[in-house]
């Protein structure tokens, strides 16, 4: 009897264990670069010889810190900008996770995030009043459209994660990205650390009040975290894009499976999902 008693407990113990794991919610932010404060030009966002990156990891660190205080079991950081340079295990968060290099197609969602948070995001290409605004490439990608819309990277990475079941709950970067995530996400809280003047001109807050604009709104995302929903694309899904004239087509485009060449510089990409059609554009770029 004892042993039995003893199996019964060791079960129960084995399923609370596991409905624990289940419940623990994990952040996944995406940082970038054109999004932070004081960062206004093209020159700011190299990652050697600016102050880009000590900017970066003061708002990353910043909306961890958020998160955490807004109960967060985990929070993981992947370093999203150019090739993934910018970003040190020696000056990140101590509590955070962080990613470095390259990463699937579908950006480790199969990981099942509860929540996606942007943080020194930008507008996608051709939005007016936006700080250098474009979609995944400013030199090689004039224009990207799902199923006739204008996207760039919010539109992309938080329907790649609805896939997935993970909503986006939060964005710091300039007044045009948030707008942006606010159109397909109303339950979004936004940090807006600074607005255009011009495409490489900007009135920005300083790095100390954007970290606690950023912390505080960090923190009330979280709150609000049970009413958000995932954003998700309804299929079947047209992936165009438009290249820049230095990026034309090569001539045996048209023979690529599931596409139709539009134009010298424009393609469209076809998928049952967005993330189908996003990985049949990424196999073959």
């Amino acid at each position: 009897m004892a042993i039995i008693t003893l199996m019964r407990r060791l079960a129960l113990a084995s399923f609370f264990s596991v409905l624990t794991l289940i419940a623990q919610t994990r952040v996944f932010i995406i940082s970038d670069a054109e999004g932070v404060a004081g960062v206004c030009h093209q020159h700011q966002t190299e990652p050697s010889g600016t102050d880009m990156p000590d900017l970066l990891h003061g708002e990353v660190n910043a909306a961890v810190q958020g998160f955490f205080d807004g109960g967060a079991d985990e929070v993981i950081v992947l370093d999203g900008h150019g090739v993934g340079h910018n970003l040190s295990a020696l000056k990140i968060h101590p509590r955070a996770r962080l990613i470095l290099g390259p990463l699937p197609f579908n950006l480790s969602f199969d990981r099942k995030y509860t929540a996606l948070a942007f943080v020194g995001q930008h507008a996608m290409a051709n939005v007016q009043q936006a700080i250098m605004a474009h979609s995944f490439s400013s030199l090689g990608i004039q224009n990207m459209k799902v199923n006739g819309k204008p996207v760039g990277e919010i539109d992309i990475w938080t329907g790649v994660a609805g896939e997935y079941g993970t909503p986006v709950i939060f964005l710091s970067g300039d007044q045009a990205a948030a707008d942006e995530v606010r159109a397909i996400a109303p339950h979004v809280t936004t940090a807006v650390v600074k607005t255009a003047l011009g495409r490489n001109t900007c009135d920005s807050m300083s790095a100390a009040a954007a970290r606690q604009l950023i912390q505080a709104k960090a923190k009330e995302a979280m709150s609000k975290i049970s009413v958000a929903r995932p954003y998700v694309v309804k299929g079947p899904v047209t992936l165009e894009v438009e290249y820049t004239t230095r990026n034309s087509l090569t001539s045996d485009a048209a023979r690529w499976n599931n596409t139709k060449v539009i134009d010298d510089r424009t393609i469209q990409f076809f998928g049952a999902t967005l993330l189908e059609a996003w990985t049949r554009y990424r196999s073959l770029r």
